[in-house]
């Protein structure tokens, strides 16, 4: 039981993970998040399974185009609900993008329907054993996918060009502007990206668990959770930070029963904040004096 856990909630923790470093991205760039993250998840989920159960795309074609669908997404919730409340150093964006997720939730629920929706595995069902307990091969990549998203998402960050731009505009945006880098553009970047991540995320779960179109609510309320807990702007704390509440989750679903999950993961959510209030793996703040 134990064993099942631990590998049930390093998916679970993974796809956490995921939607987690879409609330980074966008916070070290532009202080601000997109609260709809969670609907961008259902979204990957709903239209790859639109597009592979049917019009019979196969998955390598279907997951691209879902994917870019979301990055739309993230470009017109940045355009739309965050860029004119930010132009105007109002805090509405904060409403506007849960109001823009609650409409694209709603929207989906009248064109996709209401009745879940079995996503079909696009790898083999078939389990192997490990230590008497049956793993699926996806249970073993949706962790590995994250790990790896996690580490190419911090190199970036760190490495490349537009990593350095990124770096360039939260420190000074004004002298980055000075410098020919559109700071607007790369904002709308992050957006596109945290989008797509949510939906990369929405993508790997949903063949474990139904479709439909509330699915995303609570995943997006407990990534940033997580993203808040593992220093929102330390991208592999966030991802280690997910992974710890997977498990955690998964330990007290099988070792409690699922009425005690949420009370005692948001428990600890609290208590974990109220010790350490930037997070386990933020840095410190430097204040000038």
């Amino acid at each position: 039981m134990i064993f099942s856990a631990l590998v049930s909630g390093m998916s679970l923790g993974a796809m956490y993970g995921l939607i987690a470093l879409g609330f980074h991205v966008t916070y070290i760039v532009s202080r601000t998040v997109n609260f709809s993250q969670g609907s961008s998840v259902m979204l990957g989920a709903v239209l790859g399974y639109v597009l592979v159960a049917r019009y019979g795309w196969p998955i390598m074609v279907a997951a691209p185009a879902a994917l870019l669908g979301c990055a739309l997404l993230g470009l017109l919730i940045e355009r739309v609900l965050v860029r004119p409340f930010v132009a105007r150093q109002s805090n509405a964006w904060l409403m506007a993008t849960v109001a823009g997720g609650l409409l694209l939730d709603n929207l989906v629920l009248f064109t996709f329907g209401k009745e879940p929706r079995g996503f079909p595995s696009w790898l083999d069902d078939k389990p192997f054993i490990i230590f008497g307990v049956g793993v699926t091969p996806l249970q073993i990549v949706i962790p590995l996918v994250g790990s790896v998203v996690a580490v190419a998402l911090w190199l970036v960050l760190t490495r490349s060009r537009f990593g350095k731009a990124l770096s360039a505009s939260v420190q000074n945006s004004d002298a980055a502007r000075l410098m020919g880098i559109d700071v607007g553009r790369l904002v709308a970047a992050t957006y596109g990206l945290s989008s797509m991540l949510a939906g990369l995320a929405g993508l790997l779960i949903a063949p474990l668990y139904n479709v439909h179109a509330e699915m995303g609510t609570l995943f997006g309320i407990k990534a940033f959770a997580v993203a808040i807990i593992g220093g929102i702007t330390h991208a592999p704390g966030v991802m280690v930070a997910g992974l710890i509440y997977g498990i955690g989750e998964a330990l007290v679903t099988a070792l409690l029963g699922s009425t005690y999950t949420q009370i005692v993961m948001f428990s600890a959510v609290i208590a974990t904040l109220a010790l350490v209030p930037r997070g386990l793996f933020a840095a410190a703040a430097l204040k000038k004096v």
